[in-house]
């Protein structure tokens, strides 16, 4: 198909199925559904107008539009594309939750406050489009999207992946990624990636670009050249000169299509009088498109409003109330073209034009610009400017301008230590490389004592990021004692982060493992009075790990009543982050075997992340309360909350956790996906063999070859995981390597694992630790007479009934009616079994259940089949929300805590009525689904 306009050539022809695709999300738009589309391709490939001709149809529809396009010199401004997008809907702001309202206007700077999780800003968009969608479907365009600020796009991409019943169509254009560039868009679906036109296209629009007649070899010519390219088809031969048309275009180059055409721009713009390429530049040098702004700008060198006329003439750029380029890159070529002293001249220009109250930050940046050289004054600019960044949660944007400042500073003392500042930065927004490369600068100094210690803490952190290599607790410790004689404090955090990266890591470079760490760490300052709860947990571990179970067991309790009570505040926790802590005091409640303190550390964990929007940390505290739920026997929330961490690490594009996964399914008994879990762990090549992550699969795998009654196999695993230094999963190994090692006739191996339990649980005093003690010496036969076994179970059965862990006391009846019925007390054994198998089936632990059923069976009786449940149609998700709304939560609060919009909330409330045959939350609290 054609026209007599070449632009409407771009949006038509050859692109009938992308046009297909976007229409289809438009009418789900329309239907009350959301999703997102990524449009890729080179410069000059056509995605603009693709995204022109569906923000048309869409218009046509009744579509709301809201349109933004990313520009390269705006990157460095934090939540600018944000602002830009939601500008003109924040008088709906009101309708959103406090904490929502709170993050989205700190982070565009509309108020003060703290800086905000950019998950929770992202959430508060969310639902403010969904607000704003209510009324009639939104459609939201974002080109360039490859320039847009780093914190707005992960935003974005977190919108884009979280969206699903809001009448929300989201559509991003960007170009490839450069090698070694982040693309958040990365694994959004579908794609559609744009290719060059194909020859009868590419002719059509070339012969009605070009008015004049080409010979056909010449027209073949500009067609190889131009490789279906729209942009490059009807701009290359207007560079061309009259003889090349009528006699041959330009000799084949290897310069890309889109440089091509960027030069194109460049000798239209020059043949430009001197005032309209002056007036060009200053647009170009400004990212925000502000007319008013050009013109001030304009006035501070003299330029009469008259050189705008040849400008617009050109074709290249269009000013009124604000300043549109015709492509992106006309901008990038008018500033290319320019030469450094008129590029800095533009900015200096523009730096006097710019309101120091109103728009402090990109005063500084256009200053920052216009500089040759060094300038003390303009690089203290830019280090407040980075302050009032990251107060908004701009992590990534302060980074690059404390380096800008760093970079301008002229004296090497502040040189060095604004260098060191932006290496933390940097490392915060997760740039670890980049981080290591400003260390270097910081490194040369001149740097005081304290500033050198921090400079190796920071050198181990980068490194425990990057490689998780066993040198990292070394570094940890190196760095710990240079601290301790200059920041206490935080001498006895970094050794405290020592040991938690030895228990992580695993085996340490040129030492044996944690307890020679923990060694080290005895060398620690002494802590302030009174200590702080990090303070008591790095003693009680050092203890521990130095002194045996039983001696240092009762310092962690301490610790562990320490954080309960003064570890959620934020300021009880010291300088490097409360989470941290707050997750290694859940494990080591767990390696204690504390079931309480575990139960309350595990919940207030979640509640503190969800508070904050910490989508960052939600994940892992949500994998560490599955972990209890299963052990508890609570099967179906922990399915419910490793659902949510999955769906939540997806939307954050996070790195998957998988332990909560793999340990449930071993507890399930389902061997394909824990084998599946298995083999994706073991491949993992960035990771070291032994350590946290290697002793978690082994712990699962002995769980699930126990279920399955291979207990040769199980022994091994359960005694490799048992063997490692992390505290919690070396401790509940031990029941594991109890039960399989009795059960495989390795009596040896069952009563040294039996003994150490029996230490650790004395230590602890516990009511889990020393049930489990009893049943592994029930299972040993330590007890000696029949009598004392017997004793023995009941007392794990008495014990762990009361300490509330549901799944290890249904498989101490199992045990117990095993042993039982070799006995040749089948009655007992019988009763004992009953009660295994209806426990173990109604958690859902499927492999230990038919364990109990084999045995029954043999006992000469047959299981009862489970009765079905009303949540046995949904789906985990539509099972946690089912669960919530049952408590008489409203749609508002659930999506609150599940990070989801309250239409999509409703929307599953409607397939859940569906699937159950009610009507009503009333019928769902009835269904007693909780």
């Amino acid at each position: 198909m054609s026209t007599s306009r070449g632009s409407e050539l771009v949006e038509l022809l050859g692109r009938h199925a992308e046009r297909a695709a976007l229409e289809r999300l438009l009418a789900e738009a329309h239907a009350g559904q959301s999703g997102s589309v990524v449009v890729r391709g080179e410069a000059g490939i056509g995605k603009s107008a693709l995204l022109d001709d569906v923000r048309e149809s869409a218009r046509r529809r009744g579509f709301q539009v809201a349109a933004i396009c990313g520009i390269e010199s705006e990157t460095q401004f934090a939540f600018a594309a944000l602002h830009q997008l939601v500008a003109s809907m924040l008088d709906r702001v009101d309708a959103l939750p406090g904490p929502q309202q709170a993050a989205l206007g700190v982070a565009l700077g509309l108020r003060g406050g703290d800086a905000p999780d950019r998950f929770l800003v992202g959430l508060a968009t969310l639902n403010l489009l969904a607000e704003v969608a209510g009324e009639r479907p939104l459609l939201c365009l974002v080109d360039d999207a490859q320039w847009l600020d780093p914190a707005s796009a992960q935003i974005f991409a977190f919108v884009a992946r979280r969206v699903a019943a809001e009448g929300v169509a989201l559509v991003f254009a960007r170009r490839d990624p450069g090698l070694g560039e982040i693309d958040v868009f990365a694994d959004l679906a579908p794609e559609l990636r744009l290719t060059g036109l194909g020859d009868a296209d590419a002719r059509t629009l070339l012969d009605d670009g070009i008015r004049a007649p080409l010979d056909e070899h010449v027209r073949d010519r500009i067609v190889a050249e131009a490789r279906g390219n729209p942009l490059a088809l009807l701009e290359l031969p207007r560079s061309a000169v009259a003889t090349r048309l009528a006699g041959g275009f330009e000799l084949p180059d290897v310069r890309t299509v889109p440089r091509r055409i960027e030069e194109t721009f460049e000798r239209r713009s020059a043949g430009l009088a001197p005032a309209s390429r002056t007036l060009m530049l200053l647009a170009a040098a400004d990212p925000t498109g502000d007319a008013e702004l050009l013109w001030r700008a304009a006035d501070q060198v003299g330029l009469p409003r008259g050189a705008a006329g040849p400008a617009e003439a050109s074709g290249l750029v269009e000013i009124d109330s604000s300043v549109r380029f015709r492509h992106p890159l006309v901008r990038s070529a008018v500033y290319r073209a320019a030469t450094p002293g008129d590029r800095r001249a533009a900015h200096r220009a523009l730096a006097d034009a710019t309101d120091p109250l109103a728009a402090p930050d990109r005063r500084a940046w256009h200053r920052a610009q216009a500089v040759l050289g060094t300038d003390d004054d303009v690089a203290a600019e830019l280090e407040s400017t980075a302050e009032r960044t990251r107060a908004r949660g701009g992590v990534a944007a302060a980074a690059a301008f404390l380096q800008h400042a760093m970079e301008l500073t002229s004296d090497p003392a502040p040189r060095a230590r604004r260098a060191l500042a932006a290496a933390h930065a940097k490392l915060d927004a997760g740039a670890a490389e980049a981080a290591a490369q400003l260390l270097e600068v910081a490194e040369a100094g001149p740097l005081d004592d304290l500033q050198r210690a921090r400079l190796e803490l920071l050198r181990a952190r980068i490194a425990f990021h990057l490689t998780q290599g066993s040198h990292v607790p070394v570094m940890l410790l190196d760095a710990a004692a240079t601290l301790a004689p200059l920041d206490a404090p935080l001498s006895r955090e970094t050794y405290l982060h020592a040991l938690d990266a030895a228990m992580i890591i695993g085996s340490v470079d040129h030492l044996r493992g944690v307890q020679d760490v923990a060694e080290a760490a005895r060398a620690a300052p002494e802590p302030s009075d009174p200590p702080r709860p990090p303070d008591l947990l790095l003693d009680g571990l050092v203890g521990m790990y130095t002194r045996g179970y039983e001696e240092g067991a009762p310092a962690v309790v301490k610790a562990l009543e320490a954080f309960l009570h003064r570890g959620f505040d934020g300021e009880a926790l010291g300088q490097m982050g409360s989470r941290r802590w707050l997750w290694l005091a859940t494990r080591a409640a767990t390696g204690v075997f504390d079931a309480e303190r575990s139960r309350v550390l595990a919940d207030r964990n979640v509640v503190l992340a969800r508070e904050a929007g910490a989508l960052a940390t939600l994940p892992g505290a949500l994998a560490a309360r599955a972990g209890r739920h299963v052990l508890t026997g609570e099967i179906p929330q922990a399915i419910e909350l490793v659902a949510e961490g999955e769906a939540i690490t997806a939307a954050t594009g996070a790195v998957p956790l998988r332990h909560a996964r793999l340990i449930l399914n071993a507890w399930r008994g389902q061997e394909t996906d824990a084998q599946r879990l298995l083999e994706a762990t073991s491949r993992r090549g960035d990771r070291p063999r032994e350590g946290a992550e290697a002793a978690t699969a082994y712990y699962a795998r002995a769980v699930l070859l126990n279920g399955l009654g291979r207990y040769g196999d199980a022994a091994e695993a359960a005694a490799r995981a048992s063997a490692m230094g992390e505290l919690s999963i070396s401790a509940i190994s031990l029941p594991e390597l109890v039960e399989a090692a009795a059960r495989a006739d390795q009596p040896e191996r069952a009563a040294a694992a039996s003994e150490e339990l029996g230490a650790r649980a004395r230590g602890s005093g516990s009511d889990w630790g020393l049930g489990l003690a009893a049943r592994s010496r029930a299972l040993t036969g330590s007890g000696g007479s029949r009598g004392a076994i017997d004793d023995d179970y009941r007392e794990a059965i008495r014990r762990l009934g009361a300490s509330g862990m549901g799944g290890h006391l249904a498989r101490t009846h199992l045990v117990y009616g095993e042993w039982l019925r070799r006995e040749g007390q089948r009655q007992a054994a019988r009763e004992q079994l009953r009660t295994a198998h209806e426990l173990l089936s109604t958690m859902g632990a499927e492999a230990f259940a038919a364990r109990a059923a084999r045995e029954l069976r043999a006992t000469g009786q047959n299981p009862r089949k489970r009765s079905s449940q009303p949540s046995d149609g949904l789906t985990e998700h539509e099972v946690q929300i089912a669960r919530l709304v049952a408590t008489g939560a409203t749609s508002r609060e659930v999506a609150a805590q599940l990070f989801l919009s309250p239409r999509t909330i409703d929307a599953h409330l409607r397939s859940i009525f569906r699937k159950l045959g009610i009507t009503s939350r009333r019928q769902l609290r009835d269904l007693e689904l909780l």
